[in-house]
């Protein structure tokens, strides 16, 4: 039967939405979780890739947004073994692999920014360091003529999200969490104390809400009076017939969009923000094929080998954009209403943000200071 009224309401299942259910689950709460099937999920079109270092490309395009960047780095840090710590606790692997992460570069002047990136970011604390192309070739390779050298991060890698994300739900389910799916939420409204949440299936009655839809997130909070500008970026995903061992570590380009890794499994996931379209009444995330020929061009050149292979299957999701920054913590002026989206690399950011999120609904310390990721700055900005 439908609940109509709950302790704590959580509106989206993706990993964010999923993990804060868990850790409030775990801890004795009565936690619903209401979701609309899917229809803009980034979870569940997600390839697996754990990104730490700061995307080069980002910083060209948007300069203004770097000390924020740089403020978060040392959440990626902490997501990335976040991931190792919930396989082990879940007692189920998912593929998650540390194996490191190349940044290429294919010009002297690319080379020589990343090298700027990277003596910043090691002053930051993360693990990278600068390869030149006879290293690279003894580490990886698999990599074209076309590249000259790379930065490496050690704390990258990837995993299979399908196993995750299954992984996640069994164990909030055991737990006693509660899931419904196909209850899209349409608004929210205050009710004395306590929130109404009007869905698909009806209206929920609860005491606190946690805010985990990912672009939908301001859309929700506007008739609330809070301007969130969260906004749904399609982008496009490709996956090849499976080969043998080929690409060893997380792949991504100094300025071009691509990302490459290989499954446990053998399929090689090729992606890296090729857009995608929203289509018809649903807006459903539709593959454009300017971007899929595009993307397996790149792809080839990077890494000549993929060229052999037969692509299998292609795919588009969302991913949510806003400032680049995590936005966290309860909304301003809303007591009992928390917010929990996740920034640039926000599967990367799940599980730890998920657990900040609940964190901060409990009203205890989880680790890192949220202060700086309230949605307060956008009123200020305002």
């Amino acid at each position: 039967m439908m609940p109509r009224e709950a302790e704590i309401a959580i509106i989206g299942a993706g990993i964010v939405g999923l993990c804060a259910a868990l850790e409030l689950a775990r801890d004795g709460a009565e936690v619903v979780v209401l979701d609309d099937a899917a229809r803009h999920a980034g979870t569940v079109a997600n390839a697996g890739s754990l990104h730490v270092q700061m995307q080069s490309r980002f910083i060209r395009m948007y300069p203004d947004q770097v000390p924020g960047l740089e403020r978060s780095l040392p959440l990626y840090v902490a997501a990335a073994r976040r991931w190792a710590e919930l396989e082990a606790e879940l007692g189920t692997g998912f593929e998650l692999k540390a194996s490191g992460g190349l940044m290429v570069a294919e010009t002297p002047e690319s080379y020589e920014f990343l090298a700027r990136k990277c003596e910043r970011e090691n002053r930051l604390g993360l693990t990278v360091e600068m390869l030149g192309r006879a290293e690279l070739a003894r580490i990886a390779p698999y990599l074209g003529e076309a590249v000259i050298g790379a930065e490496f991060c050690a704390e990258e890698g990837k995993l299979n999200p399908l196993l995750a994300n299954q992984a996640v739900r069994r164990a909030l389910l055991a737990v006693g969490g509660l899931l419904l799916p196909e209850s899209r939420v349409a608004r929210i409204e205050r009710d004395g104390a306590a929130w109404l949440l009007h869905h698909a299936g009806g209206t929920l009655r609860a005491g606190r809400v946690v805010i985990a839809a990912g672009a939908g997130t301001g859309a929700l909070l506007a008739p609330l009076g809070l301007d969130v500008p969260t906004v749904a970026e399609p982008l496009h995903m490709n996956v090849t017939e499976a080969t043998a061992p080929l690409i060893g570590h997380l792949v991504q380009h100094a300025e071009r969009m691509i990302t490459l890794k290989q499954l446990a499994a053998g399929q090689c996931v090729i992606g890296g923000g090729w857009p995608a379209r929203l289509a018809g009444a649903e807006q459903h995330p539709t593959v454009e094929a300017s971007s899929l020929i595009g993307n397996l061009r790149l792809a080839s050149h990077i890494v000549p080998r993929l060229a052999r292979l037969r692509l299998i299957r292609t795919w588009a999701g969302v991913n949510t954009t806003c400032d680049g920054q995590n936005i966290l913590g309860e909304a301003p002026g809303l007591p009992g209403l928390f917010l929990a989206v996740p920034g640039d690399a926000g599967y990367t950011l799940g599980p730890l943000v998920g657990r900040l999120a609940a964190a901060a609904l409990q009203g205890r310390d989880g680790g890192f200071d949220i202060a700086p990721f309230s949605a307060a700055r956008f009123r200020a900005a305002a």
